[in-house]
Protein backbone atom coordinates (compact mmCIF):
# COMPACT_ATOMS: atom_id res chain seq x y z
CA UNK A 1 0.00 0.00 0.00
CA UNK A 2 1.32 3.31 -0.89
CA UNK A 3 1.57 6.41 1.36
CA UNK A 4 -1.45 7.88 0.63
CA UNK A 5 -3.08 4.57 0.84
CA UNK A 6 -2.17 4.28 3.98
CA UNK A 7 -2.95 7.87 5.48
CA UNK A 8 -6.52 8.19 3.54
CA UNK A 9 -7.38 4.29 5.41
CA UNK A 10 -5.89 5.97 8.48
CA UNK A 11 -8.01 8.44 8.87
CA UNK A 12 -11.22 6.19 7.85
CA UNK A 13 -10.45 4.13 10.79
CA UNK A 14 -9.25 7.62 13.35
CA UNK A 15 -12.90 8.59 12.25
CA UNK A 16 -15.20 5.32 12.47
CA UNK A 17 -13.27 4.87 15.86
CA UNK A 18 -14.14 8.39 17.10
CA UNK A 19 -17.69 7.66 16.22
CA UNK A 20 -18.39 4.11 17.70
CA UNK A 21 -16.79 5.66 20.98
CA UNK A 22 -19.37 8.42 20.96
CA UNK A 23 -22.06 5.91 19.94
CA UNK A 24 -20.51 3.69 23.21
CA UNK A 25 -20.89 7.05 25.59
CA UNK A 26 -24.39 8.00 24.82
CA UNK A 27 -25.80 4.34 25.41
CA UNK A 28 -23.06 3.21 27.78
CA UNK A 29 -22.04 0.59 25.91
CA UNK A 30 -18.30 -0.18 27.08
CA UNK A 31 -17.88 -2.65 24.46
CA UNK A 32 -18.03 -0.17 21.70
CA UNK A 33 -15.97 2.39 23.38
CA UNK A 34 -13.49 -0.07 23.90
CA UNK A 35 -13.63 -1.09 19.67
CA UNK A 36 -13.90 2.59 18.92
CA UNK A 37 -10.59 3.21 20.60
CA UNK A 38 -9.15 0.62 19.16
CA UNK A 39 -9.71 1.15 15.86
CA UNK A 40 -9.04 5.10 16.44
CA UNK A 41 -5.54 3.89 17.38
CA UNK A 42 -5.15 1.49 14.29
CA UNK A 43 -6.13 4.79 11.92
CA UNK A 44 -3.25 6.57 14.19
CA UNK A 45 -0.85 3.93 13.09
CA UNK A 46 -1.93 3.57 9.71
CA UNK A 47 -0.92 7.45 8.93
CA UNK A 48 1.91 7.34 11.04
CA UNK A 49 3.03 4.48 8.42
CA UNK A 50 2.04 6.68 5.70
CA UNK A 51 4.09 9.48 7.33
CA UNK A 52 6.79 7.49 7.94
CA UNK A 53 6.69 6.27 3.90
CA UNK A 54 6.55 9.57 3.02
CA UNK A 55 9.51 10.88 4.83
CA UNK A 56 11.73 7.58 3.47
CA UNK A 57 10.96 8.31 0.63
CA UNK A 58 12.21 12.05 0.58
CA UNK A 59 15.06 11.25 1.94
CA UNK A 60 16.05 8.33 -0.99
CA UNK A 61 14.85 11.13 -3.66
CA UNK A 62 17.59 13.36 -2.68
CA UNK A 63 20.10 10.59 -3.63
Amino acid sequence: MGSTSDKISGKANELTGQARQAVGDATDNRSMQAKGAAQEAKGDAQQAKGEAKDAVKSVVDKY
